[in-house]
């Protein structure tokens, strides 16, 4: 069974300015998940919550994430992408992770009302 994906906020519009090579990778394994797969390049997100994982990806010497949920309700949520650009080592930047657990949050009302229509 494939499931649908939901764009949180701007993450397919930042996703689209990658390059082509990041996105199709990244695309990749998206897909993968919405069979119930794990690509290679995907590590869980910690912090956020269960089932959100990161799409990792370099291109160029530049650092490039996806964060999805996949335990929230019959859909994967694609929380948040960027490119990381961190002074602090592999650390992910606090404001982009206060972004995910905000559109966490809003993804988890999105699935409620989904299961209340259905």
């Amino acid at each position: 069974m494939l499931r649908d994906v939901v764009w949180m906020g701007d993450s397919k519009k930042r996703l689209k300015e990658f390059p082509n090579e990041t996105q199709r990778s990244m695309g990749g394994a998206l897909m993968l998940a919405q069979f119930g797969g794990t690509a290679d390049n995907v590590k869980p997100f910690k912090g956020v919550g269960s089932g959100v994982f990161e799409i990792v990806e370099s291109h160029q010497k530049n650092a490039y994430r996806m964060i999805y949920a996949v335990q929230i309700g019959e859909k994967i949520y694609v929380l948040h992408a960027f490119q990381k650009k961190s002074k602090t080592g592999i650390k992910t930047p606090k404001s982009d992770v206060d972004l995910v657990k905000q559109r966490y949050k809003q993804a988890q009302e999105l699935a409620k009302d989904d299961d209340a229509e259905n």
